[in-house]
């Protein structure tokens, strides 16, 4: 991080941030961020910003429970949520949006471009994308759950250069410091595999936000394949963010593979959800490319779910090795009914001749050593 040459950067504050004693927002550690997109900004670079905190912000607006219901939640993230856009609108002197989404949204092709094409279009026009994840709205099925996760795929949609996590610690250590004196700050990790993961733990317990460690290193895993450099820092700090205008690295820098994924390729292996499954032989050799040796409905075993023509599926052997996420041609209704009619040739055949390959070639992840 010697030279700063970003063009445009997703930073995500959470909750502990903005509501730091779950009393409400607060501009007590707002500031510096605040003033760090605006410098930003000032030097050409645009910014994304992906805001957490509805839930904790607007809590104080109603009587304290302990362990509010799922529809309590949603109601204190539909106050909350005015009250955040509120104190960050007061600490900018440009304008901003907001952008409410769910993995609903997210997972569905047409709906991510539509998503993309309305942050590059804000940006285009000066203005500053606050995006949250609608917990007001969402459920348990078609939410992400975090915005650590949220993050990367926002800056996926972006074509960010770069990805800042703001932490309640100064990044990733290798081991929890809260718990161990002797922890060490990992300055740069350039593959993340198991180990990384083990040093990163669960989720954070009786903490304001709904992550941990752990997401962030998800985050940073999906933001890196696509070539965005990940830095995670202690927003707490916030003379961190002027050490990153200067190009230093304060926390935990990640750093990007050297070919990232295609764009399309990222988003189905790492955004798109998966809807259900084909079971194919454990001797399988066939391709997915479009070639003679497509995958058909002669090599399908079994149709595992429901799902519907477009929707994202596993091809998996019986074994359970997982071998692509692909967009279905097919609705499961109808793949089970071709297998339901296997003792009669002349039908499976008749299907054969006008389907040719269960998933399209053009929506496909290879899943390689799963």
């Amino acid at each position: 991080m010697s030279e700063l040459n970003w063009k445009r950067i997703v930073v995500k504050v959470g909750s502990a941030l903005i509501a730091p004693h779950k009393q409400g927002c607060s501009s007590h550690y707002l500031l510096g961020i605040a003033q760090f997109i605006a410098n930003c900004r000032a030097k050409g670079i645009q910014v994304v910003l992906v805001s957490s905190g509805s839930v904790a912000a607007g809590r104080h607006h109603f009587s304290e429970v302990a362990e509010p219901s799922v529809t309590l939640k949603k109601a204190m993230a539909a106050a909350g949520q005015a009250d955040m856009m509120a104190i960050w609108d007061r600490l900018f002197d440009f304008p901003s949006a907001q952008l409410l989404v769910t993995h609903g949204d997210l997972r569905d092709r047409e709906r991510y471009v539509s998503i993309k094409d309305t942050i590059l279009t804000l940006l285009d026009h000066g203005l500053l994308p606050i995006i949250n994840e609608n917990d007001a709205v969402t459920t348990d099925k078609l939410r992400v759950g975090d915005n650590d996760n949220l993050s990367a795929m926002v800056a996926a949609a972006a074509d960010a250069d770069a990805l800042i996590i703001c932490s309640d610690v100064a990044g990733l250590y290798t081991k929890n410091p809260q718990l161990h004196d002797d922890a060490k700050l990992i300055k740069q990790v350039t593959k993340i595999d198991a180990d990384i993961y083990a040093m990163a733990g669960g989720a954070t317990v009786g903490g304001v936000g709904t992550g941990g460690m752990h997401t962030k290193i998800q985050a940073a895993e999906k933001a890196i394949s696509h070539g965005i450099e990940t830095v995670i820092v202690n927003g707490f700090e916030a003379d961190n963010f002027n050490r990153l205008l200067k190009g230093e690295n304060p926390g935990t820098l990640f750093t990007p593979f050297a070919k990232p994924m295609q764009e399309h390729l990222h988003w189905m292996t790492h955004t798109s959800q998966v809807q259900g499954e084909l079971i194919v032989e454990n001797d399988f050799e066939g391709a997915f490319d479009g070639s003679e040796n497509q995958l058909t409905s002669d090599d399908v075993m079994a149709v595992n779910g429901n799902f519907s023509v477009g929707d994202t599926i596993l091809v998996r052997k019986d074994d359970g090795t997982k071998l692509a996420k692909a967009q279905s041609n097919y609705s499961s209704c109808l793949l089970n009914f071709i297998a339901d009619q296997e003792d009669d040739g002349a039908i499976a055949n008749e299907f054969q001749q006008k389907t040719g390959s269960m998933i399209s070639d053009k929506h496909i992840a290879i899943l390689e050593n799963s």
